[in-house]
């Protein structure tokens, strides 16, 4: 754990209308959303961030070394988040401090406070659920899933907690003893999202194979089977009250329903290509907040969704028809563009500006925060590390990268784009 200090002054509540905005200056798409019980709203990005809003002004938390893949308010003021680096991280708007805190293995996906605001839960792609006091103590680890956890959400009184995991189950656990108590689901495929309404009887959850559905918490016995025909799964949440929940899915539509009677009340299809990873509602139920590729949240008032606009990605280099390019481009656009830059400034992007990037050490761009292992490194960018970078993957080529891990594993591809790399970065 160590400490960080970030200078943000106390924010008021926001004063937005409930009418349709957007919050605009993340440097790569959303993954997460949190409201907070007055409205204020964290967004959580690719871009390595997290964005706390006032009045569309955003205040950064700059601190994750990866990106930033959920995030909650403890109360109206403290945040957490957690991220591609595997970190837990606090956030105290107040104080102006952060606190870092590590021990997963892998990608933190879903975070929930207890009741009592005494623990945090994470879940986790190294298949555990983290148990992180918020005072004196260690953290502990549930270990029991057979694959990553994906989400998490702690009972009304705190005693116990489910768990969501790709290996298509959803436990319920004894937070004292810290052992499984029961088996919930089995659904076959991965589980992606849980909401939990305890007060009202019910469990729902999202999957991989678009699978939504709802279950009496008494009894186990499904209360509504709400899949369509989209997949998977991404986001879910429940308006504060209730009564309404919105399902948010690959194909990015965003699905809301009543959970008295678990009627669809609207199917509105929100971005013209892309996912939905995140959505929020506002305190009073009158507004979706959604998140996808796009650098910006989009807001919706529920009652006039479909007299809105979708979220065009049209001009999301990394969507277009990659018949329309020559090969060097394509693999830029399909490799890289969501991370960088070819123009100078970093943008607040996920990876620094490729700008006057042959001959460049690694780790020089003076606007971007890099990990440990590219600060110092003897390392320049040329046409052989390029290609080395990309053959055998920037995890292997350079251990304890936060660049993704992915490789080019063609010869053709690899010079194609140091090619228009060379052309597009150079200097004028």
């Amino acid at each position: 754990m160590r400490a960080l200090v970030f200078a943000l002054a106390a924010l008021a509540a926001p004063a937005w209308a409930n009418g349709y905005f957007t919050l605009d200056g993340h440097g790569g798409p959303v993954m997460g959303i949190a409201v907070s019980p007055s409205g204020r709203i964290a967004t959580a990005s690719f871009d390595n961030a997290v964005g706390l809003w006032s009045d569309g002004s955003p205040a950064w938390l700059d601190g994750h070394e990866a990106a930033v893949n959920t995030v909650t308010f403890a109360g109206d003021g403290v945040l957490w988040s957690g991220g591609d680096d595997f970190a837990l991280m606090r956030w105290d708007p107040a104080t102006g401090t952060s606190e870092r805190f590590e021990g997963h293995k892998g990608k933190v996906m879903g975070i929930a406070v207890s009741p009592d605001d005494a623990l945090i839960a994470t879940a986790s792609w190294d298949g555990t659920v983290g148990l992180w006091p918020t005072g004196a103590g260690e953290a502990r680890f549930l270990r029991g899933h057979g694959g990553p956890v994906n989400d998490v959400a702690f009972t009304d009184d705190g005693a116990f907690l489910y768990s969501a995991s790709a290996d298509g189950t959803i436990r319920m656990w004894d937070v004292a003893l810290g052992q499984e108590h029961q088996r919930v689901v089995e659904h076959g495929f991965g589980v992606n999202e849980i909401v939990l309404n305890e007060a009202a009887g019910w469990l729902a959850y999202g999957a991989v194979d678009g699978g939504t559905r709802a279950l009496d918490l008494a009894t186990g016995a499904q209360l509504a089977d709400l899949t369509l025909d989209r997949r998977p799964i991404l986001a879910m949440e429940a308006s504060r009250d209730g009564a309404l929940l919105a399902v948010g899915d690959g194909e990015g539509y965003i699905m809301v329903v009543a959970t008295d009677g678990w009627r669809i009340v609207n199917d509105f299809r929100a971005t013209t290509r892309g996912p939905i990873w995140a959505l929020a509602f506002s305190p009073d139920g009158a507004n979706i907040h959604a998140g996808g590729l796009d650098d910006r949240m989009h807001s919706w008032p529920i009652a006039t969704l479909d007299e809105q606009g979708q979220i065009d990605m049209a001009d999301r280099s990394f969507l277009s028809d990659p018949e329309t390019m020559p090969n060097g481009e394509r693999q830029f656009k399909r490799k890289c563009s969501i991370c960088h830059t070819l123009t100078p400034g970093s943008a607040r992007r996920a990876g620094p500006s490729l700008y006057g990037l042959f001959g460049r050490p690694a780790g020089a761009v003076s606007d971007y925060s890099y990990s440990e292992a590219l600060t110092g490194l003897d390392l320049v960018w040329t046409d052989q590390t390029i290609d080395a970078l990309f053959d055998i993957g920037p995890e292997h080529y350079i251990p304890g990268t936060k660049m993704p891990m992915q490789r080019i594993t063609r010869q053709q591809d690899r010079d194609d784009l140091i090619a228009y790399l060379r052309a597009e970065t150079a200097k004028e």
